[in-house]
């Protein structure tokens, strides 16, 4: 079993996977897309969006991160996952589930759902371009619109070579209502060998069982849930009992040094709101919190906030 940390666009970023890693229990982190379009991409692309390539590909925690690429055209996706390698990237994953319109208009993401050939042939020319000893892994959702090809995408990427996939267990058009169709999981399991990872509304230790369950497979990837519980994988690996709230509020602390002294730091105030906003389906305090909060834009009055709480 393992337990990776989904790649939230805007949200998990090189701070927040330091954070996270730190407080334990992941095995695997995925960046936020690197956007291909129709070129070899400069390396300060890479860095910006996975600076932990510096540091061998790993978070000071020690967890690798993997980098993912989104784009339509097999050359170049496969041009730039090289590049990947090369920089120290621990594999390369392929973007397959982003429900995003601006991506979805530019050929990206979920839309490719629709087009089994273009996802069979971009897993192919990937993994052709990587050394056979770095994985090459997808994500996907169970469809566009439908789940009438979910069965057939899972087995040409499967087919192309992938080694490993992970499924969203929504369609593109179910975005991230619940609940989430983890037996489609289980259906997919029957007809592809490939390992299989299960993601979509595991928010608590029974969520995750109760996916396992349905689903049929022992590995997972939390995203939002690792935001509302930030111990949430050692709660579904080790049976421990959530965060405290006081121990929470350390954290939030100690996430504000990341982002003020960060290179994100002007875009600090909307973050820790944001993440407030995940807290609350775990924290009824976090409630009173993001109040109290809600009209601050400066950092240092933010700060004061929390270690209130803290005290």
């Amino acid at each position: 079993m393992k337990v990776m940390l989904a790649p939230m666009e805007g949200v998990v970023d090189h701070l927040m996977r330091d954070m996270l890693t730190r407080v334990g229990g992941f095995d695997q982190c995925v960046t936020e897309f690197v956007r291909v379009v129709d070129q070899k991409l400069p390396k300060k692309t890479f860095y910006r969006l996975c600076p932990e390539l510096h540091n061998g590909g790993k978070t000071p925690a020690g967890v690798p991160v993997r980098v993912q690429l989104l784009g339509q055209h097999p050359e170049w996706l496969a041009e730039n996952a090289l590049t990947a390698i090369e920089l120290g990237s621990p594999g390369v994953d392929l973007n397959f589930g982003c429900p995003a319109k601006t991506v979805n208009k530019s050929k990206g993401g979920a839309v490719l759902l629709q087009h089994t050939q273009t996802l069979f042939d971009i897993v192919r020319a990937v993994r052709d371009a990587v050394p056979d000893d770095q994985p090459v892994s997808a994500k996907i959702r169970l469809g566009y619109e439908d789940k009438s090809l979910a069965i057939e995408n899972a087995c040409a990427i499967t087919e192309a070579g992938a080694s490993e996939l992970v499924v969203h267990a929504r369609t593109k058009t179910e975005g991230y209502k619940p609940p989430a169709y983890w037996e489609w999981i289980a259906k997919i399991k029957k007809h592809t060998d490939i390992p299989l990872v299960a993601n979509g509304e595991i928010w608590s230790e029974e969520d995750a069982k109760l996916c396992m369950e349905r689903s049929g497979v022992t590995s997972l990837m939390i995203g939002r849930g690792a935001l509302a519980l930030p111990n949430l994988a050692n709660c579904i690996l080790n049976g421990d009992a959530p965060m405290p709230w006081n121990e929470l509020t350390s954290l939030l602390i100690d996430y504000s040094g990341y982002e003020i002294y960060g290179d994100k730091g002007r875009y600090y105030p909307n973050r820790i709101k944001q993440w407030c906003g995940y807290l609350k389906r775990q924290y009824q305090e976090a409630d009173t919190l993001f109040s109290d909060i809600r009209r601050l834009t400066d950092a240092d009055d933010i700060v004061k906030v929390l270690r209130s709480y803290s005290e």
